[in-house]
């Protein structure tokens, strides 16, 4: 199945752990730290009210120091500065009541943004950018980096869609993981730069 079929099948958590997990493996582009974001998943896992998932999300965005005008009118110079505008965009964007068409909005509009930030980071990316096809089941012509997240962001649907708030646990797995391969990247580019 696709990553559009299962964005257009998942529930309202699956929704929210999908947009929630794209956003974790992209929070070192927001000099953030591997734990500012376990709040919100926390909600996930303990069934918190609404009030107390808008209030984790505004103090992430607070400790993000994510200022909604810059990231409506900064433009990136470099890739690095367009991946960090597609990051600081997912949070923005975050709804702060989870209701099923909110988040399937949010989740499907993280699944793209996480895709294009890794393929501006990926050296070894080439030809046509539209990662649409991608998402749709095509695969050919996949850089490595964006292969990989596309695995991911399938993957904790698939979690999630068989095991509930059972498979959050896992998704968070999958996300570190990414976390850590994009910090990776970032950290190199930094490097290649110096």
């Amino acid at each position: 199945m696709s990553l559009v079929d299962l964005i257009a099948r998942a529930d309202e958590r699956g929704l929210t752990a999908s947009g929630l997990a794209c956003l974790d493996r992209c929070v070192a582009l927001l000099g953030g730290d591997d734990e500012i974001l376990r709040p919100l998943w926390a909600s996930l896992a303990d069934g918190t009210d609404a009030g107390e998932w808008t209030a984790r999300l505004e103090q992430a965005r607070l400790k993000l120091d994510l200022d909604e005008p810059d990231v409506l009118t900064v433009s990136g110079a470099s890739a690095e500065g367009e991946a960090t505008l597609l990051a600081r965009r997912m949070l923005a964007a975050a709804p702060a009541t989870r209701s099923a068409a909110g988040v399937r909005e949010w989740a499907d509009a993280c699944s793209v943004a996480a895709l294009r930030i890794h393929r501006l980071l990926d050296a070894s990316a080439s030809g046509a950018s539209s990662i649409d096809p991608h998402r749709e089941g095509r695969t050919e012509g996949m850089s490595p980096l964006v292969a990989a997240e596309l695995r991911r962001q399938t993957r904790v649907l698939e979690l999630l869609a068989e095991h509930g708030s059972g498979g959050l646990r896992q998704a968070m797995a999958v996300s570190t993981e990414g976390r850590r391969v994009l910090r990776a990247v970032v950290s190199r580019r930094a490097r290649g730069r110096a």
